[in-house]
């Protein structure tokens, strides 16, 4: 899993977004939508933590489909918290 984010004056005082990017090599459409749907409750699950006027940018890799989904959720706040950081401090400078 990868995850981006990005933030911009443009987007500012304006309600974070999410996007979700699972493509065909993660599986067919079954697995690709009940990835998308473990992926949407787990975020939305975290919308708390995210600044106004953030963007990110979730992309499953090809191994997450079988993965245990407290798994995925602790690997998921890891990355957050990662980008997030990444986030703030650019917004310092």
């Amino acid at each position: 899993m990868v995850v981006h984010a990005n933030s911009t004056d443009a987007r500012a005082g304006q309600p974070p977004r999410v996007g979700f990017v699972v493509s065909k090599a993660v599986g067919n459409a079954v697995v690709r939508n009940r990835t998308k749907r473990i992926l949407r409750a787990l975020m939305s699950a975290r919308l708390g933590q995210l600044p106004d006027g953030v963007d990110v940018v979730v992309r499953a890799n090809t191994d997450l489909p079988g993965t245990p989904t407290s798994t995925v959720g602790h690997e998921l706040d890891k990355l957050l918290a990662m980008v997030l950081r990444r986030v703030a401090s650019q917004e310092g400078h």
